[in-house]
């Protein structure tokens, strides 16, 4: 057995006891006296798939909860607290929204670095899948505090950590291992999301291709299951105005296949847009020098601004695209500022416009600058303004035959598809949404040509191409998933041959004979690293005598080919490894040796670990 598996076996041994003392030193539920007989009872497919049920339950219903929340804080503010202007209404609570969601963060929950789906990827490929129990409900507070007031962002991606936080949790409970942990949180994730949308196979679709891209699993039963429970969940609890779900729309016509290949490019395009604009909106954000309440009061107020022009961008805005695909587009010009003017035919063309494009910053600078939200309902908003910015466009052109509710429903699919890099999630969501299964060949186009452009620009999603190449998350490379699960820490040599670098030749020669290493490091009086000596420079002088007491250590030293850094992963010290062509090398910290590491010793750690992947997909 590898060190990295006695390791990883006594560190779960003591977390096992650990559990085992806290369970049996406070009040024991009844329930999960149950629930432990069932597991030694059950093999372990038939404890999954209850495991799943019971995930997907909870999940869903925290889903639903969120949901409801959201829903009743609008009815609330717009039906309950009365404002004589309007404008006062969109420049008082999106900036409110945003502060409390800042403030509960900073005084209820200490602050938080990662939100949204890259968030659950860290966790699954750095911290085993483990997810603080605060995320079970602190991503519900946070989220609808900020959407519920109007924050121009989407519930999903919180409501996806929650069901996440709620299986690792679960796992943890009942002692499961590091699989069946990262099987159940993906499906308190799926039936999350089958939750806030009323489709099932859009959950799972989310699951494998985003949450368990690289990571290899032969159950997937526990996420159908998970699925299946938190849609009907969605669909006995909430009300049809709450559900995202269109009746109205058109038949499919192959002579239409034009519109579609030209919307399926521009989506790509608008795609590219967004996500650059987020991530500009994300550099800006943290590059000033600001607290994070002044940073709220910055984003509040351009937030307030932008829905005063223009309403839509006020929450989630599901309502507006449910009036784009149903034909009404001409009632958001009745609430805007548009009102005041002489109605043209081209100011629709110019309002639709001015909502899509605004809506990429709204988005990022509610996130960004302390709300809590997610890029689902965003993209979908954003496609379906597309998609009716399309159509009016061709109509204008004078073209006959325009599929408008198709447009809405297909461009929502092909923005959503670009921006998170999940075609097949954006294709099924739709079609379930919809009811809509006669439109697959329109929606696999337009979202097969956004998907290809966005990934033309970028292979792997800007949201996470910083975690994936710092190596913190899981790609589609297996070898390196598996390499990043090596902590660099725990293959280091701490006890290695040091000399300094004012020493003389008789010093490295007493180190070589009661040492067993090739390489030597040489140092400054104050640790620094200032090369290494290896053998070969020590071959030909070694037999000498008479030069132990003439040379000087720093005459026969070189520099290091290489050098880890303390903070670098073994993907990284790998890479660093081929390019020095040595099979050890020095890993400094500040500039201060700490230790050696050697290429061997991964390999096998690497191998030992690869060889219980195996065994555990087999079981």
């Amino acid at each position: 057995m590898s060190h990295f598996s006695r390791l990883r076996k006594y560190h779960a041994f003591l977390r096992y006891k650990r559990d085992f003392e806290r369970y049996s030193l406070r009040k024991v539920r009844s329930y999960e006296v149950v629930m432990h007989w069932l597991h030694n009872k059950m093999t372990r497919t038939q404890f999954l798939i209850v495991s799943g049920i019971l995930v997907g339950c909870t999940a869903g219903l925290a889903g639903v909860v969120l949901k409801m929340l959201v829903h009743y804080i609008h009815y609330f503010i717009t039906y309950q607290v009365h404002f004589r202007l309007q404008i006062v209404f969109y420049v008082v609570f999106p900036l409110l929204g945003i502060l409390l969601t800042t403030l509960i963060v900073k005084w209820f929950f200490r602050g938080q670095s990662r939100k949204g789906i890259p968030a659950i990827l860290y966790e699954i490929a750095q911290n085993s899948s483990f997810i603080a129990p605060v995320k079970m409900y602190s991503q519900i507070i946070q989220s609808a505090v900020t959407v519920g007031l109007g924050g121009s962002a989407g519930l999903e991606s919180p409501i996806a950590v929650t069901g996440a936080a709620i299986g690792s949790n679960y796992a943890r409970t009942y002692h499961l291992g590091y699989k069946e942990r990262t099987l159940l949180l993906a499906a308190g994730a799926t039936a999350g999301i089958a939750s806030a949308f009323n489709a099932p196979i859009a959950g799972m679709m989310f699951a494998f291709e985003i949450l368990l891209t690289g990571v290899v699993f032969s159950d997937f039963i526990p996420l159908i299951v998970a699925a299946v429970c938190g849609s009907l969940l969605s669909k006995v609890i909430l009300q049809e105005e709450v559900l995202f779900h269109f009746e109205s729309r058109q038949q499919f016509n192959y002579h239409n296949v034009l519109f579609y290949l030209g919307l399926g490019l521009l989506c790509g395009l608008y795609a590219r847009y967004y996500v650059l604009v987020s991530k500009m909106v994300e550099h800006f954000l943290h590059k000033i020098t600001l607290t994070p309440v002044q940073k709220a009061l910055l984003g509040g107020a351009f937030l307030s601004v932008v829905c005063v022009l223009m309403p839509p961008l006020f929450g989630e805005g599901y309502s507006s695209v449910k009036e784009l695909a149903t034909g009404n587009a001409q009632s958001m010009i009745d609430h805007s500022f548009l009102r005041y003017f002489r109605l043209e035919s081209w100011m629709l063309l110019l309002f639709t416009g001015c909502v899509c494009l605004l809506k990429a910053f709204a988005s990022a600078v509610t996130i960004q600058s302390g709300g809590n939200g997610g890029n689902f309902a965003p993209s979908l908003f954003s496609g379906a303004f597309l998609g009716y910015f399309f159509a009016v466009i061709c109509h204008t052109m004078g073209l006959q035959g325009i599929p408008v509710t198709n447009l809405v429903l297909v461009g929502m699919a092909g923005v959503m598809s670009g921006v998170m890099y999940a075609p097949l999630t954006a294709i099924f969501l739709i079609a379930e949404a919809s009811s809509g299964y006669d439109l697959f060949i329109p929606l696999m186009i337009v979202t097969v040509i956004a998907f290809l452009v966005v990934k033309w620009f970028a292979p792997i999603s800007p949201e996470m191409r910083e975690l994936a190449m710092q190596g913190k998350i899981f790609t589609r490379e297996h070898d390196k998933n598996i390499l990043s699960l090596l902590k660099l820490e725990d293959l280091l040599e701490t006890d290695v041959q040091r000399v300094l670098s004012s020493a003389r030749l008789r010093e490295v020669i007493e180190l070589v004979k009661k040492g067993h290493g090739n390489v030597i490091a040489v140092v400054a009086a104050n640790g620094t690293l200032e090369g290494i000596v290896t053998l070969d420079e020590l071959r030909p002088i070694m037999f000498n005598t008479d030069l132990y007491d003439r040379i000087m250590v720093k005459q026969i030293m070189k520099p290091a080919p290489g050098v880890v850094l303390a903070d670098d992963s073994i993907v990284t010290a790998m890479d660093k490894f081929e390019q020095a062509h040595l099979w050890i090398l020095p890993v400094v910290k500040d500039g201060m040796l700490i230790g050696f590491v050697s290429k061997s010793r991964i390999l096998n750690e690497y191998r030992g670990l690869l060889q219980e992947h195996s065994d555990a997909v087999e079981g």
